[in-house]
């Protein structure tokens, strides 16, 4: 049976900054960038400047608009200043597709390992994976629409596996073959 409708579409332009260190420790600058507070683990947290995404027990991922980064590496900096931590604009490191339709997540199980039920990987999940052969991130922003982070070097090899897996032509089930298929 073929997959309900999937787009898949590169993301609009966007502002994205690791920022590492003690995490305890970063809560007010990424409020003042962000207006969100820290995201719990596997999770991110939208405010009202942008987005914290978890991507491991030191590190975040903010996501702001791409007019607002200049002025959001700033207030980090000053924010951070005499502290222990780490602030790189990655934006033109990074690339992102969205997946939306009824079939994003089946979409996605057939590209990466991770739990994608939606007890497992519900709105506001965030989870770093491998999709096909290269590193992602993957974020839930509703029930039928997904996020991809990938490094910029391999977008079009990302792009490739998502559209593949999203054509109707590749339902789930790749391993199984129809009998009269069989040798």
């Amino acid at each position: 049976m073929p997959e309900p409708d999937t787009r898949v579409s590169g993301a609009p332009p966007a502002g994205r900054i690791t920022l590492k260190g003690d995490l305890a420790g970063l809560a007010d600058p990424v409020r003042a960038v962000t207006g969100a507070g820290l995201p719990d683990p596997l999770r991110f947290v939208e405010g009202e400047g942008g987005r914290a995404a978890w991507m491991a027990p030191d590190e975040l991922l903010l996501t702001v608009p791409p007019d607002a980064l200049p002025a959001a590496l700033e207030e980090l900096e000053v924010g951070l200043a005499g502290r222990h931590a780490l602030v790189a604009d990655v934006s033109d490191a990074r690339a992102a597709f969205v997946l939306e339709g009824a079939g994003a997540r089946d979409v996605l199980a057939k590209t990466t390992p991770i739990d994608l039920r939606r007890a497992s990987f519900g709105p506001g999940a965030f989870r770093r994976t491998r999709m096909g052969q290269v590193a992602a991130a993957l974020a839930c922003l509703r029930d039928d629409r997904m996020e991809v982070l990938v490094f910029r070097s391999v977008a079009a090899y990302a792009e490739g596996l998502l559209q593949t897996a999203a054509d109707p032509r590749a339902p789930l089930g790749l391993h199984e073959r129809p009998a009269d298929a069989r040798s």
